[in-house]
């Protein structure tokens, strides 16, 4: 996987992929986020690298939920390659992460054009850590089933739902970064969301419940 390094262009062939994984610190302690900003709009990849460690999970969630599963990874890849580049022109004092995530969406709306087709939502995408305790291997079952009948449900409605839903519960965004990220005005995302649930609840109520489902 090729560098960036320090002087390389922010565009062109030098802007190839980023090494993910680099903690960067001063003096023992790790940088403020406002600080890694800065330093990244001059110029330092470092501090970049830093950046991308950090929100790496989440770009390459926002890309599974957008792209076809096979474009995903490279999506958010190039998106960060893109964003290092557009860097100059980020706002400083304004949110990272919303501005990020708009150049993942777009990136990965491209793709999914591209592509030509369609499909569903990852499981991947859906997932998120938690530190409860592991549930019964019934429990487990049963939360899987019920993540399949949700994701199949929302997988039904068209993408500007998909991708509403995905973006506020999914990757549970506030409603603001989710119009950052969807690149629309704020006061679309609630109607447009309020219209999304209301297909997702018709699409679920005619759906079987996993017990159902696992009795037949």
């Amino acid at each position: 996987m090729a560098t960036l390094r320090a002087g390389e262009p922010r565009s062109g062939t030098g802007a190839a992929a980023l090494v993910y994984g680099v903690r960067l610190t001063v003096e023992g302690r790790p940088l403020e986020e406002t600080e890694l900003i800065e330093r990244a709009r001059r110029g330092e990849v470092v501090a970049y690298e830093e950046l991308v460690r950090r929100y790496q999970d989440v770009a390459v969630r926002t890309a599974h939920v957008i792209a076809p599963a096979a474009d995903a990874d490279d999506a958010a890849q190039e998106a960060f390659v893109k964003a290092w580049s557009a860097l100059p022109r980020f706002r400083p004092g304004s949110p990272f992460r919303p501005w990020l995530l708009s150049i993942v969406a777009n990136e990965a709306r491209n793709r999914r054009r591209s592509a030509g087709r369609r499909e569903g939502l990852a499981l991947r995408a859906a997932d998120s850590p938690s530190g409860d305790a592991a549930p019964s291997p019934e429990a487990a079952v049963l939360d899987a089933e019920s993540r399949a009948v949700l994701l199949a449900a929302v997988n039904g409605l068209r993408d500007d739902d998909r991708d509403v839903i995905a973006a506020r519960y999914f990757l549970e965004l506030s409603e603001a970064e989710t119009a950052d990220a969807l690149s629309i005005p704020r006061g679309t995302v609630k109607s447009r969301l309020s219209r999304a649930l209301g297909r997702l609840r018709a699409g679920l109520s005619s759906a079987p419940a996993p017990e159902e489902r696992r009795d037949d």
